[in-house]
């Protein structure tokens, strides 16, 4: 690991201006995914912005009926909350399907939604790969892609995203809320947040230089039976082959987002409403423009049938 300076923000406004000043910073609160990128050295920054004293770490009920989740909330306290559990239970199990309970007690909101792929590539430092080092190539294509993306891809990139959370969050309509390093605040609806690989690959959100999330907002409940399938090489501590978040409800309407297929959380509005007519016409839709290679292609089956138990657990 690198050198490294170190400083704990007293304000969301003053470490968000202190990280656009710096372009060598990054904020840290949970650290289970940044710290092993510097042990590796994929990340390299020269300041660390300690996050973790700005009081976001709440869960509140909004005014429109919906929950504020803090960005420093741990993914265990978000998991085992109350009202997620009773009015949000997607969100919860996706929650307790990704990683071990050791990272979920350190794991916050906003790293979840930030962690980097886990593309054997990407942690390869001898191996080319543009999300490491723009324009160096990727290594994943003509590789061994087993594990990658299939729909979304660029000519630049085929890595998936490896979070749980995040796909919940694009089904349940989730909103980011964040400051500015002038001090502005936006709200960005999570289906905005992320970017396709594209040329640029290595820019992973919408997010600008030293742009801080300081909660994400859940709309009002939805209803329905919420229901989180996870498709892995082994039953624990393994990220998704594939997974499906979905809301389902009593008439077959609802909504469903898709994991371990793309370089973000996937989910189109043909998928939605295909669900009323089965699996096999959500899957085509939610996977209409997958380009799959030979080692991957069973992904677009694993879709259809990870969809249809989904569908038949709502069933009852």
């Amino acid at each position: 690991m690198r050198p490294f300076t170190y400083e704990r923000a007293s304000s969301a406004s003053s470490a968000a201006r202190a990280a656009a000043e710096n372009p060598e910073a990054k904020f840290i609160a949970g650290g289970t995914n940044l710290l092993d990128l510097m042990k590796l050295q994929i990340e390299r920054p020269a300041h660390l912005i300690d996050v973790n004293g700005l009081g976001l770490d709440e869960i509140q009920p909004t005014q429109a009926g919906g929950l504020r989740i803090g960005a420093l909330v741990r993914n265990t306290a978000l998991a085992s909350h109350e009202v997620v559990r009773r009015d949000y239970a997607l969100l919860s199990r996706a929650l307790l399907a990704g990683a071990s309970g050791q990272l979920r007690n350190k794991a916050t909101t906003a790293g979840n939604l930030l962690q980097r792929t886990r593309c054997p590539y990407f942690y390869d430092p001898h191996q080319p790969c543009n999300k490491r080092q723009p324009g160096s190539g990727c290594s994943a294509i003509g590789g061994f892609t087993r594990q990658h993306a299939v729909v979304g891809i660029s000519n630049a990139c085929i890595a998936t995203h490896p979070s749980d959370m995040a796909i919940a969050m694009r089904a349940l309509d989730a909103v980011v809320e964040t400051v500015k390093a002038d001090g502005a605040v936006r709200a960005i609806p999570i289906g905005e947040f992320y970017r396709l690989p594209g040329e640029t690959p290595h820019i992973e959100t919408v997010l600008e230089p030293g742009e801080l999330i300081t909660s994400v907002v859940l709309p009002a409940p939805a209803g329905g039976s919420h229901i989180y399938r996870k498709v892995r090489d082994r039953a624990s501590y393994a990220f998704a082959l594939v997974s499906i978040g979905a809301v389902i409800q009593p008439d077959g309407s609802g909504r469903v987002a898709a994991g371990g297929v793309a370089h973000k959380p996937w989910r189109v509005e043909d998928g939605d409403k295909e669900l009323k007519n089965g699996a096999k016409a959500a899957a085509a839709a939610l996977m209409a423009d997958a380009r799959p290679t030979e080692q991957n292609r069973f992904k677009l089956e694993l879709v259809e049938r990870a969809l249809a138990a989904v569908i038949a657990q709502a069933r009852g």
